[in-house]
């Protein structure tokens, strides 16, 4: 399966660039919207390909052209205002779903945030980044793509454990991005995932049995 990852050179995203590298698969085509950063890719001989959120969606759309799924794993950041919130996490999402449909992509997985489904268990301190991961959520469920919806819980740059947990509702918990990007790499075959949501924390499973859990 060829997959376009946007989001490419975030701390998931680049854990799951490592993982997709020499996986064999699928192969990875690198969304990335700097020209530094595709060059870099480039040096490690993964196929890499500017494009912009914020741009359009025929621009998204060519980018995912021969691509068979693909994973949103891209945010604005902590460090930028919620304008950019709207416009990454919320309309930079929905314009990448419409652009996989327009270029015939079947697979999409979104990496949401834990709990973004449930209004009454969102962060007052960040309505707003919640609000666009819930409404990018809707907008993937409501289309035509067999999609999942990972909604981890907060990330850690720690060591991979390789256990995991995930239900459709779990109590606030934290992860390591590594865990994050091999759930989301099981997720791409795994019809259990298929058309589903779920929250993702740390645990005692190993991936592939979590995942069979659902």
């Amino acid at each position: 399966m060829k997959v376009l990852l946007i989001g490419a050179n975030g701390q998931v995203g680049q854990h799951i660039v490592d993982m997709l590298q020499d996986n064999d698969l699928h192969s990875l085509r690198a969304m990335v919207r700097k020209e530094e950063q595709a060059q870099e890719l480039q040096k490690r001989g993964i196929e890499a390909v500017l494009a912009n959120l914020e741009g359009s969606v025929d621009e998204l759309a060519k980018a995912m052209e021969g691509c068979d799924a693909v994973v949103f794993s891209a945010g604005s950041g902590g460090s930028t205002g919620y304008d950019k919130t709207l416009l990454i996490d919320l309309d930079g999402a929905a314009k990448a779903v419409e652009a996989a449909e327009k270029a015939g992509i079947k697979r999409f997985i979104m990496v949401s945030a834990i709990q973004a489904h449930r209004r009454e268990n969102w962060s007052e301190e960040l309505k707003p980044y919640f609000v666009a991961k819930h409404y990018a959520d809707k907008v993937l469920e409501a289309s035509s793509l067999n999609y999942t919806i990972v909604r981890p819980g907060g990330l850690l740059n720690e060591p991979a454990t390789g256990k995991v947990k995930v239900a459709e509702d779990l109590e606030r918990g934290s992860i390591p991005r590594e865990d994050v990007a091999a759930v989301i790499i099981r997720s791409l075959t795994e019809e259990k995932a298929f058309r589903r949501s779920f929250d993702l924390v740390s645990g005692e499973t190993p991936v592939a049995e979590a995942l069979q859990l659902l």
